[in-house]
């Protein structure tokens, strides 16, 4: 009778946990489908891109800001003269690329001063945020707005803040030394300033996949998938997580992070909050949370937008190592990046960010993985053991792949709306397909992924910039 009846509690409360991550995973997956829902209705009404007339009106107005790109490059001597090259020949009145070598141990400096002919230069590059040692300081003999800083390795938010105090502009962007950016990129990036320009102070684009893409002359010719399925799993990843995800939260202007391979700052304000943090682990979502924090608590109104129409193109990993730590890193900066500002977390003097985004943030990006992970081996174990019913298995599986599966696929569909969306159907069904199966294993793993990351975040672990196997962007067959 007593073995009965322990029996029974624990059927109850094995049943009472997995109803619970049931609908932790029904509420999770509501909300980004809502996010999907308002990515649908802003796409066609707010990330339009300009006109040629438009771009033309921009190009001849003296009111157009000036932009200064930051180019942080560790050992990226595969693709730095490729990427560098691209950003020289971008369409926009008044730039210039500021490329900041962090010590590299490749050739990336070498590569550089013998492609674009570059010189010891006298220009000074001090400013109000402390730094690693500036060794040397190089400009052009050619007619390019370019400017190459060499200094002690410090990491990445080291070095863009190196490229912040040498910047003469008043906006700066901060590119990946991978990355190519579309030719009227520019434009689109700097549109939120243009129509609001004493509140905006930071904007995000679209990173996107490159590999396997037709490169020629540091540009992208013809966007195509990749022969690589894991490469179009994170195809996926990405359109779902900035056409979902980050149009939402930009219409509420509580968006939490912007890409570090591709975010344009107004220039005084990042200085005014002091740069990027060198202790972070993801210096780019922790600097964006870190402006809501200070400007909030300043009474300062501002806002940070995201913008779909400018794409920068970048190369994801394909191979499970380096993908598996380049995961776990970034789960770590989300970590650090809100324990850092946990002040904010269900504080309503910090409105719909303290409510809604930094809740969503704690619940669903830093502890999700974790819940679901649990989820699955409770579910498996549950079915082993006949302590749940098929039914209730069916139930999560449903609740977390099916609605994996729409949502993936309707963000492939939501790149139909965009600029920079495949040229035939061939490419579109490929990512469709993979945006179906990537929900049976790669979505799993990277789960784990993220949980090993969480746990390492908690224990305090930091990480150096790591290291990315490239390929380049050496031109492809059509």
């Amino acid at each position: 009778m007593i073995s009965g009846e322990v029996d029974i509690y624990v059927h109850r409360v094995y049943f009472f946990f997995e109803s619970g991550i049931i609908f932790y995973v029904f509420v999770i997956n509501l909300i980004y489908l809502f996010l999907v829902a308002l990515g649908v209705f802003a796409l066609r009404k707010h990330h339009l891109p300009f006109s040629s007339a438009e771009r033309d009106a921009i190009r001849r107005s003296p009111l157009t800001p000036s932009i200064s790109l930051i180019v942080p490059s560790y050992n990226e001597e595969v693709s730095v003269r490729d990427s560098v090259g691209c950003m020289l020949r971008l369409d926009y009145p008044n730039y210039e690329v500021i490329v900041v070598n962090d010590g590299s141990k490749d050739r990336t400096l070498e590569l550089m001063i013998d492609e674009f002919k570059l010189f010891k230069s006298a220009r000074s590059v001090a400013g109000p945020i402390e730094t690693k040692l500036v060794r040397r300081v190089y400009e052009s003999t050619e007619p390019v707005r370019l400017l190459v800083i060499d200094k002690a390795n410090g990491g990445k938010a080291d070095s863009i803040n190196a490229g912040i105090n040498a910047a003469r502009s008043d906006l700066v962007m901060v590119v990946d030394s991978d990355s190519l950016i579309e030719r009227d990129g520019l434009f689109e990036m700097v549109k939120p300033f243009l129509e609001d320009p004493e509140r905006m102070i930071a904007v995000g684009g679209t990173v996107r996949a490159v590999n396997d893409c037709e490169v020629r002359s540091g540009m992208v010719r013809r966007i195509r998938t990749s022969k690589s399925l894991l490469a179009n799993f994170q195809s996926v990843e990405y359109l779902r997580a900035f056409f979902g995800g980050r149009v939402g939260f930009s219409l509420f202007n509580c968006m939490l992070i912007i890409s570090g391979a591709f975010g344009l700052f107004r220039r005084d304000r990042a200085i005014e909050v002091g740069g990027f943090d060198h202790s972070s682990i993801g210096e780019d979502m922790e600097l964006v949370v870190r402006m809501h924090h200070y400007f909030i608590d300043k009474k300062q109104p501002y806002r940070i937008a995201y913008v779909a129409a400018p794409v920068c193109w970048t190369e994801v990993p394909q191979e499970w190592k380096i993908l598996h730590r380049q995961r776990k890193r970034w789960q770590r900066g989300t970590v650090d990046s809100l324990w850092r500002h946990r002040e904010m977390l269900l504080n309503p003097r910090y409105g719909v960010v303290g409510m809604f985004a930094f809740p969503y943030f704690v619940l669903f990006e830093m502890f999700g993985p974790v819940v679901e992970t649990l989820g699955y081996v409770l579910t498996v174990i549950g079915l082993t053991f006949h302590i749940i019913s098929t039914s209730v298995a069916i139930l999560f599986f449903t609740v977390s792949i099916a609605f994996g599966i729409l949502l993936s696929t309707s963000a492939v569909l939501l790149d139909e709306l965009t600029p920079c969306r495949f040229p035939n159907w061939r490419n579109t069904l490929t990512l469709f397909v993979a945006a179906v199966l990537e929900n049976f294993g790669f979505r799993q793993v990277l789960t784990l992924w993220r949980a090993q990351g969480l746990w390492e975040g908690i224990r305090g672990k930091k990480t150096s910039w790591g290291v990315m196997v490239r390929r380049g962007f050496s031109p492809s067959k059509p």
